[in-house]
């Protein structure tokens, strides 16, 4: 696969502004487009990433920001995989770009969120999962995150000071991002102090909704030389699998597992082949990585994050924790941005947010909270329903 340029990168700082998610995601937009240095009119195709709880607009995100933006006639596509939502819209505009159905494309997210957990739209659905699991069962997201946590804790001997210890970690990174919802630094004592919602995760290791939005200016690497960029940070991969049956890992919002009674299950976990792709893709691997935005919904799924994107072998993840390796000043930094844990969730752009952060990461623009040498990064998210999302980036 041919790389694509990253020639910009834009953010609306995330929040619970009570806005509509137009205005968050045309700001993005066109901080992008400025920093780029590319002219809207010069855009082919925009590519929107979509939520389905902002109203009618929502569901028609391409043209909605098109719209916003001031028609130009270029050519629009909104896609949606819940929180794999960007990465999916960064294929989209990709397959575009290398076609050579357009040189330079925008891609967009932005949420507003309700308070409170995420759940599904009203109405009574019974063939509806994502339904079912409220309804049934009561299993909100931070129940799927305690599960999670308990499976970690009864294979490798994870704790609960290990995953507060997560969060310590990113509040710390977290500080010195101004597009942060959190910008507080806590100790392991504020973690504890913080009530339980899901035995043994509490408050502070859990993410909250919010409001935000990210948008990419991505191009043809003859576009992006034509206009004097010789060096852009380049998208090598995506990732966008799905599982392989048998699934033997309980995973939202499903109430089942397969059985592997009959069929053995394959070589490597659905969150595993995610990894695995991008990096097949790039041509690369996890010992190429220098830094990573990993979908930390809550502290302990960013130490699994660490064994799935291979950084080390299973049971192991505690340890490089411990060992400082993924923070800052570290070898291989995980979640300087904050994480999640500092943003929160405004879905159709946290994946392009991750984007937006290695690319300020590898041109060395990240200020306080800079990874020295970045030269390569990668993503890891995930959308309801089996959605892979990662994205490797290079320079």
């Amino acid at each position: 696969m041919e790389d694509i340029a990253i020639l910009g990168v834009g953010m609306h700082p995330w929040g619970k502004w009570g806005r509509n998610f137009v205005e968050y995601g045309t700001k993005a937009a066109t901080d992008a487009l400025a920093d780029a240095e590319v002219d809207w009119r010069d855009v082919g195709f925009v590519s929107g990433a979509l939520t389905v709880r902002c109203g009618y607009p929502g569901y028609v995100a391409g043209s909605t920001f098109a719209n916003a933006l001031g028609f130009t006639g270029a050519q629009v596509a909104s896609s949606y995989a819940a929180c794999a939502s960007g990465a999916t819209a960064l294929n989209v505009a990709r397959g575009q770009i290398l076609s050579g159905a357009c040189d330079v494309a925008l891609v967009v997210g932005a949420d507003t969120t309700p308070k409170g957990f995420l759940a599904p739209n009203e109405g009574k659905r019974p063939d509806d999962t994502d339904w079912l699991r409220f309804h049934l069962v009561g299993a909100t997201n931070p129940v799927y995150f305690a599960l999670a946590a308990q499976r970690r804790m009864a294979l490798y001997g994870a704790t609960q000071e290990d995953f507060a210890a997560v969060k310590v970690k990113n509040s710390r990174h977290g500080v010195h991002n101004a597009n942060a919802r959190y910008t507080k630094e806590y100790d392991l004592d504020d973690i504890a102090n913080s009530p339980t919602v899901s035995h043994p995760l509490r408050l502070l290791e859990i993410c909250a909704t919010s409001d935000g939005g990210a948008a990419l200016v991505v191009s043809s690497m003859e576009f992006a030389r034509a206009h004097g960029v010789s060096d852009p940070v380049r998208v090598k991969g995506i990732s966008l699998v799905t599982p392989s049956y048998p699934d033997t890992m309980l995973d939202l919002p499903y109430l089942a597992t397969d059985s592997a009674a009959a069929v053995p299950p394959a070589e490597l976990t659905f969150k595993e082949s995610i990894g695995a792709r991008v990096y097949a893709e790039a041509g690369m691997g996890p010992d190429d990585v220098d830094v990573a935005e990993v979908y930390d919904l809550s502290s302990a799924l960013e130490l699994d994050w660490y064994e799935q994107l291979g950084f080390c072998p299973k049971g192991d993840a505690e340890k490089l924790l411990r060992d400082g390796v993924t923070a800052i000043g570290g070898r291989l930094p995980v979640n300087p941005s904050g994480g999640l844990g500092a943003f929160g969730e405004a879905v159709p752009a946290q994946a392009i947010a991750q984007v937006c952060e290695l690319t300020w990461q590898l041109r060395g623009q990240a200020g306080a909270r800079q990874v020295d040498g970045a030269r390569v990064g990668v993503t890891a998210n995930q959308g309801l329903f089996g959605h892979g999302s990662s994205v490797l980036v290079a320079r």
